[in-house]
């Protein structure tokens, strides 16, 4: 049996902070979050709000936005405290009719969110979120570390790779993450 996989937030500068109105701490079990644009006119959006809707990811205990997640281990318990962070904010802040209901909605949402997570431990995960033709739909890409050597074949010290979450044909793009950390130093 696979062990469970949850995404948390991350934080390689101080970006998200700036880019969002209210930035996920660092560590939060975190989901797509799509939810909390279900009644809101994203045409409109400008700046900080239009950034959380096109990239943000949702910290479920602060309902704060991160712009990466990564794929890292939970135990069950840990799931459970994530759907009860998440039902509270459901039910308190978003006008579920009862705790019973928030629960569902967040047990449904971690699932989404746990989904995502079959890429090996430690990738990361990036999302980009539209509004089409009445709906949202997100897309989802994927960063994996390097294999040792690699970099020399591709031209370069690049920390992670970039892999398409769907089945289509893309160019690979390349993300120097270590590089972006220094940049900001």
């Amino acid at each position: 049996m696979t062990a469970l996989r949850l995404p948390r937030t991350i934080r390689f500068d101080p970006s998200d902070t700036l880019v969002f109105e209210r930035a996920a701490e660092p560590g939060e079990w975190a989901v797509p979050g799509s939810f909390l644009f279900w009644d809101q006119d994203v045409a409109s959006f400008v700046g900080k709000a239009r950034a959380a809707f096109r990239a943000g990811f949702v910290g479920v205990r602060s309902l704060g936005f991160s712009t990466l997640v990564v794929i890292v281990e939970a135990s069950e318990a840990e799931r459970d405290e994530a759907v009860e962070d998440l039902a509270r904010h459901i039910h308190e802040r978003l006008g579920a009719p009862d705790l019973a209901t928030a629960r569902a909605a967040a047990r449904e949402e971690i699932e989404v969110a746990a989904s995502l997570c079959r890429p090996e431990i430690g990738t990361l995960i990036a999302m980009h979120r539209t509004w089409e033709e009445g709906e949202i739909r997100e897309s989802f890409r994927t960063l994996r570390r390097r294999a040792p050597g690699e970099d020399r074949l591709h031209g370069g010290l690049r920390a992670f790779r970039l892999i398409e979450a769907d089945d289509e044909e893309q160019p690979e793009e390349h993300v120097d993450l270590l590089g972006l950390q220094s940049a900001g130093k």
